[in-house]
Order: structure tokens, then C-alpha cells, then sequence
């Protein structure tokens, strides 16, 4: 087996959204083992009050691994896969529709620079501005795919598939 995937889904969603159960039958195909926390209980707590309690509930599902996983997230499960990519051993992140600031938090969006990231935004997201993700990509130097959606990115979960899968093979070739 590959590895372990550990996908996280954004707020105002849940463990079954359309994004994280796309990509997590992706994975599943190719041999990967996956798991979808839920965070619903996290999210009735607010945008920036979910942060800290996603990001320790993330921090134990990464604990209970046998080896680093990788973390895909979307939106608010993007933001808190890359914190947790900090302090916890990850093998890639593949984030969606990543917000770089949560208003009301006091965390930034930061990824850990040796782990392999692909980021991928929609040009009219009318949630996470384009400007901020890609000015933080430029920063630290990490590949955006900018597609022509929104913030669900619903009109290119085809595409997106393509590129985690992808993502996987390089993963799982470099391991």
C-alpha cells in the first residue's frame, strides 16, 4: 500500500462533501488508504474558533498513523492541513481553495517548505481572495494551479482529480 491520506472538508460541510469523497476514491483506486475527520462539531464553534480544536483533532488523527500521511484539505481543511503540517511529520499537501488568513484568528496560513504541497485556487473565488494564495505561493516559492471557478471549484473536479492523482504517483515514486 502507498500511504495513508487524511482529507479534511471545509467548513460549513462534512466528512461526505463532494470534493473530499471524489479525491478519496481517487486515492482508494490507487492503493491508498484514506479517512475523512469530521470537523462539524469543530465548525459550530465559528471560523476562528474552529481553528485550534480542527488542528488538534487533525494533530491526533496524524499521531495515530504509522507513517507520515498525506493531508488534503479544502478551504478551512486546507488552512488547518498546512498548520498541522508544522509541527507533525507530513509526505505532501494537496490543498484546495486554501484561505491564507481566517478573519478573527490569529494564525496565519504556513505550510512546512520540505514537504511536497500543490496548491489549487479558482479565479473568481469570491470567499478566499485569489491575491492573498498567490502571494503566499510566491513567498514560499510553491505550485498554484488557478483554474477558472469559484471557491467550490465544482466545475473542475475532473481536473482536479487528474492532478492528485498525479500528485500521488509523484509521491509515491519519490517515497
Amino acid at each position: 500500500m502507498p500511504g495513508h491520506i487524511i482529507l479534511s472538508h471545509g467548513s460549513d460541510s462534512g466528512p461526505d462533501a463532494t470534493k473530499v469523497s471524489a479525491l478519496a476514491k481517487i486515492a482508494q483506486s490507487m492503493g491508498w488508504s484514506t479517512e475523512r475527520p469530521d470537523y462539524r462539531e469543530d465548525d459550530a464553534l465559528g471560523h476562528a474558533g474552529s481553528v485550534a480544536p480542527r488542528i488538534a483533532r487533525l494533530h491526533q488523527r496524524i499521531a495515530a498513523c504509522g507513517v507520515p500521511p498525506v493531508l488534503v484539505g479544502s478551504s478551512m481543511g486546507a488552512f488547518v492541513s498546512g498548520l498541522a503540517s508544522l509541527e507533525l511529520p507530513v509526505a505532501g499537501l494537496f490543498l484546495l481553495a486554501t484561505p491564507a488568513l481566517i478573519p478573527g484568528s490569529d494564525l496565519a496560513l504556513d505550510v512546512r517548505l520540505d514537504v511536497p504541497t500543490l496548491l489549487i485556487h479558482g479565479w473568481q473565488d469570491e470567499v478566499c481572495p485569489l491575491d492573498e494564495i498567490y502571494e503566499f505561493a510566491g513567498r514560499r516559492q510553491l505550485p498554484l494551479l488557478v483554474l477558472d471557478d469559484d471557491h467550490r471549484l465544482a466545475t473542475h473536479l475532473d481536473a482536479i482529480g487528474r492532478q492528485f492523482g498525479l500528485f500521488l504517483q509523484q509521491l509515491a515514486t519519490n517515497a
